[in-house]
């Protein structure tokens, strides 16, 4: 089938982190509070009624395009892993974080489904893992967090304030995928998964930004960010996905412009002024001067792929992975 090139995007419809943050009824929430009932009885799985399934493959998607796709769908995918370690520690006891956590993954299960159903239209594989096999290092974590959850009343304020920092890399991964893959379908798509993050985002910040007004609780989790955040998928997927998908969605000026704004979003957290998070973590991990094709290019030569993936996507031929 011939290919034809995308339509502009619309800038006029895609959301900015000011706009999800700061516009509107988002600002007032953060005044007023984060109606729970509210978002409860919105909370539906993602609507794909209209989304134009058969013209996916009528456009070009990059291979890295599929690659970081892969990544997403699996860490979406793996929501049900996260909830499992949460349903250990006291998180749980708290109604308000007891009753957003099961929307929550009902949402991302969802979110996981669309990027599958996304990828097969575009004629790549999609990766099955047994996700009950939980490797080593993760299975430290979760005994460590469920220890550090029952020996320290306010744990449920770590936990709150890491949701927030990966909800927003999250929605500007996906914002920044948007821009790069210019797939009109895609575009589509992850607008309407970033309007469910944001709501994700928006809670899990509320709750963190009351919850360390407490200056114990500010200093302890500050200095669990600083010295064990890492990337979203970080230790699911292989440190060379985790790079490659910085290194596509993050290597340019606008990509850095975006992983800064996130971190200065976090940094108004009580507690975390000066915090170094996304940006600091790209400095470190992903060579200057260095362009995101040539840098993909090179990843995807000698990288350590969790999946195999192809150099185009145009039939069911090629696949790709993502973190």
């Amino acid at each position: 089938m011939r290919q034809v090139p995308p339509p502009p995007l619309r800038p006029a419809t895609e959301p900015t982190i000011q706009s999800i943050i700061l516009a509107g009824p988002y600002q007032r929430a953060m005044h007023d509070g984060f109606d729970l009932d509210a978002y409860v009885s919105r909370s539906r799985a993602l609507d794909l009624s209209d989304i134009r399934w058969d013209d996916v493959a009528r456009y070009p998607l990059a291979a890295e395009a599929v690659r970081t796709l892969r990544y997403m769908q699996d860490i979406e995918s793996h929501t049900i892993v996260y909830l499992r370690t949460l349903l250990s520690t006291s998180a749980i006891d708290d109604p308000e974080v007891a009753t957003f956590l099961a929307c929550w993954l009902y949402e991302e299960t969802f979110h996981g489904r669309a990027l599958a159903r996304f990828l097969e239209a575009a004629g790549a594989d999609v990766v099955q893992r047994r996700r009950s096999r939980a490797p080593l290092p993760a299975r430290l974590e979760a005994v460590l967090t469920a220890a550090l959850a029952r020996a320290w009343p306010d744990f449920v304020g770590v936990h709150m304030t890491w949701g927030a920092i990966n909800e927003l890399t999250t929605l500007t991964g996906y914002r920044r995928l948007a821009a790069v893959a210019r797939h009109p379908v895609l575009f589509e798509l992850l607008a309407r998964i970033v309007r469910d993050e944001s709501r994700h985002f928006f809670f899990y910040y509320r709750q963190a930004a009351l919850r360390l007004r407490s200056p114990a609780a500010a200093r302890i989790t500050r200095f669990l960010v600083d010295r064990f955040w890492a990337p979203v998928g970080s230790g699911v997927q292989p440190t060379s996905e985790t790079r490659f998908l910085a290194a596509y969605l993050f290597g340019d000026n606008e990509g850095r412009d975006a992983a800064r704004k996130v971190d200065d979003r976090i940094r108004l957290l009580p507690g975390f002024a000066g915090a170094s998070l996304l940006e600091a973590w790209i400095e470190r991990e992903i060579p200057p001067r260095r362009s995101v094709g040539s840098a993909a290019g090179r990843l995807s030569r000698h990288g350590d792929h969790a999946v195999p993936w192809g150099s185009a996507i145009s039939m069911r031929s090629s696949s790709a992975a993502i973190t």
